[in-house]
Parts: C-alpha cells; structure tokens; sequence
C-alpha cells in the first residue's frame, strides 16, 4: 500500500478528530414558557460554564423551531443534537430508532398544565366540538397535547374512538394559535397550548374557557416537554453532554428560587411582551414544579401503545431515557 500524502493524511486525521470532537452542542426548543430552563441556562451561559469545569469550551448554538415532526426532522436529519418536545415526539423517535439510533430522553424540563381552551360559548367539554370547529396543536396526531387530546377521547368513547377528533387538529405555532383565540372570529375554536399563551387567552377573552386540563387526563402532575438525543451524540460528546445537563439541574435551582429572576430572563431571551406579572403568576402556580426528572410520562408511552401508534412498550421510563444520576429520580 503506498504511503498517503501529508495533505491527505492531514485532512483524514482533521475528519476523524471532527468526528468525535467534544465542545459543539445545537439546541432546538419551541415556543412557551415550558422551555424556561433552556432560557435560563441560555442567558446565564451555564452550559459554558460547566463545560469548563469539565475541561472543555462549548460552543453553544440555539434554533428555534415549532411542532414535534419538525423538531424529529432535524434531530434524524444531523442539524441539531439535542431536540426539544413533548413526550409523544420522543416515544415515536424512540420507537422508530430503537437498537438504530438509539434516541431517548435527556431530561426534562418542568412540569406544567396543559389546558385546551376553547372560545366557543358552546364547548363546555371535549364532546362539544362539532365539524364546524378547529382545534389548533402544535403537530397533528404526533405533538404531546395531540396525544393528551386522544387519551381523553379514549376515556371519553373507548380506545377504538381515541383518533375521533384528530380530524378537527390543525398544527398551528403556539403565538399564531392564541391570537386567533383571543380575536375570535376565525375557524379556530380551541387551542390545546401551552403557558404563557393559555393564560393569556383566558385573560383576553371573557369567551376562552378551560375544556381540558392535562393534568386531569394523565392523573396528575406530569412532564409533558423533553428533551432528547442520538446515543451517538451522547457517547461522542461525554463531557459536553455533562455539562449540558448539570446546566440545565441549575436552571431548575434558579427558577425553583428565584421566580421573578425566572420571569425576567424569560421576557430577556424571547423578546416577549408578555405581561411579567402574568408570568409570575404562572411560575409560582402549586401546579407548575420545576424539575429536570421526568414526571409521570409512562403514560403516554403506555397509551400509544395500546392504540397502537408505536410497537415498543416501554415497561419503564428507564426504557426511554438515557441513565444520569441527575434525572434519576423519574417516573
């Protein structure tokens, strides 16, 4: 075999040392305060700072993007390392990569109630909605709250019922959703979101009315935003993947201590005009709990299951989750 070039050594040596550098990290989250810790460690650049401790310098990129198909997309496709999204997203990619890719849970990031508000005077229940209304999600049949909507339509007609109203979804981004609901007067009747926007539509229409609460679906507090990951990523990455999630357990301490700190950043970062003492208040609901641990997610992963929307059961939380000290007192 002849001897390669130095050029041709170079490049290969700078290709494979690319492959596995440690120190690049691409964070895609979406629109609400769900992703607050994200914010947090975003303006207070934790992620850089435990990457030092760590002894490495990590270059932080953050995108922005709207529904779990879209989040999926760019997580498979190489453009982001870590996806941000509900657990319907992750138990599919889960699914769908298992013994591959190998995609499972990071982290997660809070629990916080999910209401269905619908600004029909009509709609008191789920069994309200008729042909005639559109309810906005931020993904058809594949976002976290299209799942809660079908785990209730199964309580409510049966599983066999469980896609009844997915013919009434529409993917919408969260601001463009509550701001048909709070105008009214367009085909959108119902926005199963997310806070601050839930709040807000409630507060700016005396119509908006709460139909669903996910709480009450899954039985209780629940961890409905993730985050996830290639085990590629995770195992190429060790040190950044560290620092990211210790950054990311002392966003929760920050926003757990200092709620009006927690708003402030959040108004910072999103160059939101989101009235403060509408966030406050939402930060320090009983019902909003700020925790990396997932909460209460086999639920879902059972329920999608059962309907057959994936073909892996997880027994545990722990079937789609990566192991961390960190996140390891989940449900």
């Amino acid at each position: 075999m002849k001897p390669l070039k130095l050029s041709t050594a170079i490049a290969a040596l700078v290709l494979a040392t690319a492959a596995h550098a440690e120190g690049r990290i691409r964070i895609a989250e979406q629109f609400g305060v769900t992703y607050l810790l994200l914010n947090i460690a975003q303006e207070q650049k934790l992620i850089e700072k435990y990457g030092k401790r760590n002894g490495v310098d990590i270059a932080v990129e953050w995108t922005k993007l709207s529904g779990g198909a879209a989040i999926n997309d760019a997580l498979l496709s190489g453009s982001i390392d870590i996806a941000g999204a509900g657990v319907g997203p992750l138990i599919t990619l889960w699914d769908r990569t298992k013994d591959r890719h190998n995609v499972k849970g990071v982290a997660a990031l809070g629990s916080f109630p999910y209401y269905l508000v619908s600004n029909n005077p009509k709609v008191k229940s789920i069994a309200d909605f008729t042909d005639k209304d559109r309810i906005a999600l931020p993904a058809v049949t594949v976002s976290v709250q299209s799942r809660i909507l079908q785990m209730a339509a199964a309580k409510q007609w049966g599983d066999k019922e469980f896609a009844r109203l997915d013919k009434l979804t529409q993917s919408l981004p969260h601001p463009d959703a509550a701001s048909a609901i709070i105008a009214g007067g367009t085909e959108i009747s119902g926005h199963f979101g997310t806070p601050p926007f839930q709040e807000q539509e409630l507060a700016q229409n005396r119509n908006a009315r709460i139909v669903l609460n996910s709480y009450d679906v899954l039985g209780g507090p629940s961890s409905s935003t993730l985050l996830y990951a290639t085990e590629k990523y995770r195992k190429e990455n060790p040190k950044t993947y560290r620092s990211f999630v210790q950054a990311l357990a002392e966003a929760a301490d920050y926003a757990a201590r200092n709620p009006e700190g927690a708003a402030d950043i959040y108004l910072k970062v999103n160059q939101s005009k989101v009235d403060r003492n509408l966030l406050l208040k939402v930060f320090r609901s009983p019902e909003v709990q700020f925790r990396i641990a997932p909460q209460n997610t086999l639920p879902i992963a059972q329920f999608m299951h059962r309907v057959g929307a994936v073909k892996n059961k997880p027994a545990s939380w722990r079937d789609y989750f990566f192991d961390d000290p960190l996140v390891d007192q989940g449900s």
